[in-house]
């Protein structure tokens, strides 16, 4: 079972090993959980799913493999008296329990579910009779019965919801979506998993228990690097003409940026970067910060990220003068290189199709100066972008 379980994930592309099957196994083997379906599904998603971003593959492999598992006919099979009377008793309130006297009483109802289970041979679906599936029989699931067993199922369909993998409620999380308020920290979190500096000065708890046992109760105290965020990263947004179709996206990257770096600096261009940049858009042409100064003030150890759709005339980025706002002396093209031979990480995050990227010729000469290290505004696109830079 567990094998086909994971061929099905696999198939799926969701990233699992067999290091994951084992310990899903020896999980089981604990008995965490018995014989409850929404419980596996949580188990197996735990264990086997290492990123959320493959949520809503996990949810399509799990419907695929136990599609129609809720049909299997429990006939043939033996039902301890013992175990029926239990689980029925502890969903029982004590309304519930005085309806039990229009048929004789607990006891009564239990012999009466062991005859027809004895009768009946095959699956039975409707009626009133047989215990089976959608009927008014007092046996069965999904039918109605004031008083009544409940075979094979753990919830009354008649207000119960869509089971989850059904439901898919991670779809949001697809790696290949564009950004969404659900998953863009998503995206950005995997940039902070290279943040780690600091000095000896975190008590270790666990390595300090465990040998201070070791030692026979005698203390020994253990240290370990504190825990910093100490990314730093200097974001350009490419702002106007083109870009405002993209502002929604644009603003809630710089948001969700700004919630998890602490050392993040931004500045805003338009189409291609020139001698001067900015921070505050209401004073773009009155209050301008100097390309070189930002080179001068900022390390090298910054990482850049550009976002911007370079969507523009090719004459803007390679010819003098060809900015649409002001004279530039120089190409934009040297001031994109003048920021590239400083800083060593770089990358440019698009948020137009990545498929529309071969109609605009200004793309493709924006990917040949950053290297092709351009990549779509979405949660793969950031990953790519972050392995690039990390």
């Amino acid at each position: 079972m567990f094998i086909d379980f994971f061929l099905t994930l696999k198939k799926h592309k969701v990233p699992c090993s067999l290091r994951e099957l084992l310990d899903l196994i020896a999980v089981l083997k604990k008995g965490v959980i018995f014989a409850n379906i929404d419980d596996f599904y949580n188990l197996a998603k735990i264990v086997m799913v290492k990123d959320e971003i493959h949520y809503d593959k996990y949810d399509n492999a799990f419907a695929e493999y136990f599609k129609g598992i809720e049909n299997i006919d429990v006939f043939d099979q033996v039902l301890p008296e013992d175990w029926l009377r239990k689980e029925f008793e502890k969903h029982l309130s004590q309304e519930e329990k005085d309806k039990l006297k229009a048929l004789g009483g607990l006891e009564a109802l239990m012999k009466t579910l062991k005859e027809r289970l004895e009768e009946q041979k095959k699956r039975h679906a409707g009626g009133n009779k047989w215990v089976g599936t959608g009927g008014t029989s007092p046996f069965g699931a999904y039918g109605y019965n004031p008083e009544g067993i409940r075979v094979g199922q753990d919830k009354n369909r008649n207000n119960s919801a869509v089971k989850v993998w059904d439901k898919r409620e991670f779809k949001n999380f697809d790696q290949d979506r564009e950004l969404g308020s659900r998953n863009i920290k998503l995206a950005l979190k995997k940039l902070r998993k290279f943040a780690r500096t600091g000095a000896s000065e975190k008590l270790d708890i666990n390595t300090t228990i465990r040998s201070t046992a070791q030692n026979g109760g005698l203390l020994d105290v253990h240290m370990e690097p504190e825990r910093h965020n100490a990314v730093k990263v200097l974001m350009f947004f490419d702002i106007g003409g083109s870009m405002d179709e993209y502002i929604h996206t644009c603003e809630e990257l710089f948001s969700a940026a700004h919630a998890e770096f602490k050392h993040l600096k931004f500045f805003y261009f338009h189409n291609c970067l020139y001698e001067k940049v900015w921070q505050d858009n209401h004073r773009r042409y009155q209050e301008t910060i100097d390309l070189e100064e930002v080179i001068r003030t900022f390390g090298s150890d910054y990482k850049v990220i550009f976002v911007g759709d370079a969507t523009m005339g090719p004459y803007e980025i390679i010819a003098r003068g060809g900015s649409v706002e002001h004279w530039n002396e120089k190409p934009g093209v040297d001031y994109m290189n003048r920021v590239l031979s400083h800083f060593n990480k770089v990358a440019w995050l698009n948020p137009q199709p990545e498929t529309h990227w071969s109609y605009h010729h200004s793309i493709s000469v924006i990917q040949q100066i950053v290297a092709n290290k351009m990549y779509p505004l979405t949660v793969d696109g950031i990953g790519r972008a972050i392995k690039e830079i990390s």
